[in-house]
């Protein structure tokens, strides 16, 4: 049987697709590919946090929700980009993933912003339908670079293992790059809305510019990703945003009183926070704020300066309104979000001084700074309708509030919480747990059990202070006895296990 001649076998076989037969390209440029796709989708997946906040909350739901759309994403572009890529010519896949991926980036602010209040009241389900629906089809897109990337590079399969490797350790450095250059740059720097509408613009500019060094553009290509650039970047500006401001943390709104020209109202992620009267420091408008003066109020010695320790910043209330009504009173407030205080010092007329101090930082981590004993109130109002700091709700965190509390001081917790009371049953029993004395403060039903509202719980080694008047706001109050009956036996919360997303009802 005669040999085959070298030209035979030099001959594409029949199954082999001309179109899949592209040049490579330089290794530095692909590294650089797979580098930004897989750097913007860990971007996309920090900043979405923040885009999703104001609408539900941030809580472990959330963030569970905004990595499973995004390893979805992944997995899904991973597949699809490989196989697609073994059936395309990759150049031109790779030139069309990035101006595409470019253009679905500039569409997570409007899906976000869409769908948003529709998951506002829509629980978990919704709130994860708006995030797949925002995040999952651009994470595709951009996930399928480096699939593609690695098809155009592989050439010889002696070497396959390296070139896939190294595109590998390209695309996982870039996703290392965009965590922490989110993290520490571009929520400091910019609004979220801004950096996602630069990396959208950014993203189709590298597409069209790719597509012209690979000759995969010519000018009637050009147009497509121009129009669509035209189109949708004018977008995210003109959307309204429910922000005045948008810190690492918050949605912050600042709006008047119509009934009080001089009253401030503080929202944060659409829920009222502080209510703040600008010329009259000692009004106190919201319930829970009352019933929490009221007890401070029946500390010690009328009027006698006290110490007070804030969890929570919030727009000042509390601590402006100690200062007022207790002349030489120090207060200090720890705060995790310095940009808010940063808008109490524009917009509510907060000044801080030696008497009044703000620390910045994670209260779980601040508190370690305040002097032992130095404290007659500590006051915990860390707490919002969508966001809930399990880290300052444990028997750990008690600990240290014991520790900063003089020996008969006052811890008083602000909660939020619905039938069934799931989370309020549980810190209150970590409270038991913690103090000798506790009491309950809330609005009930007509069968005495609490509704959905702020709940104030006060504690302390000592003698509570006495009654005063929760009655005339009304409030019911639930005696200790009443609180170990309410807790029927739920379980209290610790360090490693605190799943207060799941125990609260919103």
């Amino acid at each position: 049987m005669p040999a085959k001649s070298p030209a035979r076998r030099a001959q594409p076989t029949k199954d082999v697709q001309p179109a899949v037969v592209a040049a490579s390209l330089p290794p530095v440029l692909a590294a650089g590919l797979v580098f930004v796709a897989s750097g913007v989708v860990l971007v996309l997946e920090i900043l979405s946090v923040r885009l999703l906040t104001p609408y539900v909350g941030m809580t472990l739901e959330t963030t569970t929700s905004i990595i499973g759309a995004v390893l979805a994403g992944i997995a899904a572009g991973a597949a699809l980009g490989g196989w697609i890529a073994d059936r395309a010519n990759p150049r031109r896949l790779a030139v069309g993933l990035l101006t595409v991926g470019g253009l679905f980036v500039l569409l997570t602010v409007p899906i976000i912003r869409a769908l948003g209040p529709l998951a506002r009241d829509g629980g978990n389900l919704a709130a994860a339908g708006v995030t797949f629906a925002a995040l999952a089809p651009v994470a595709a897109i951009l996930s399928a670079v480096t699939p593609t990337v690695a098809r155009l590079q592989l050439r010889d399969l002696q070497a396959s293992g390296t070139v896939v490797g190294r595109l590998s350790a390209w695309a996982t450095a870039g996703a290392l790059v965009g965590t922490f250059g989110t993290g520490f740059v571009l929520v400091p720097l910019l609004p979220v809305s801004s950096s996602v509408l630069a990396i959208g613009i950014l993203l189709v500019l590298a597409g069209v510019l790719l597509g012209a060094y690979t000759q995969m553009f010519n000018t009637s290509k050009l147009l497509a990703p121009v129009v669509g650039l035209l189109a949708l970047g004018p977008v995210t500006p003109l959307l309204h945003s429910p922000c005045d401001v948008e810190s690492t943390y918050h949605c912050v709104r600042v709006a008047t009183d119509p009934a009080r020209s001089t009253a401030r109202l503080l929202v944060l992620d659409q829920d009222y926070n502080s209510y703040v009267d600008l010329k009259d420091p000692t009004l106190l408008v919201f319930p829970y704020t009352r019933w929490i003066g009221d007890a401070i109020n029946a500390i010690g010695r009328p009027k006698a300066p006290l110490n007070g320790v804030f969890i929570g910043g919030g727009g000042f209330t509390l601590p402006r309104w100690l200062l007022a009504t207790r002349p030489g009173s120090h207060a200090q407030v720890l705060e995790v979000d310095r940009v808010l205080v940063d808008v109490d010092r524009d917009r509510l007329g907060l000044r801080t001084s030696p008497q009044m101090r703000s620390t910045i930082g994670d209260a779980r981590v601040s508190l370690h700074g305040v002097p032992t004993g130095s404290a007659d109130v500590v006051v915990g109002d860390a707490f919002s309708g969508l966001t809930v700091p399990w880290q300052l709700m444990t028997i750990e965190w008690l600990r240290d509030v014991k520790r900063v509390l003089r020996p008969e001081g006052l811890y008083a917790l602000n909660t939020i919480d619905a039938p069934p009371l799931g989370l309020l049953r549980a810190e209150a029993a970590t409270l038991l747990a913690s103090f000798t004395n506790v009491r309950l403060i809330t609005h009930t039903g007509a069968d005495r059990r609490p509704v959905q509202d702020n709940e104030v719980m006060l504690a302390s080694d000592g003698p509570l202070p006495p009654e005063r008047s929760p009655a005339a706001f009304g409030a019911t109050t639930f005696d200790r006895q009443a609180v170990v009956q309410l807790v029927a036996g739920a379980e209290s919360l610790r360090d490693d296990y605190a799943p207060v997303d799941q125990l609260q009802t919103r």
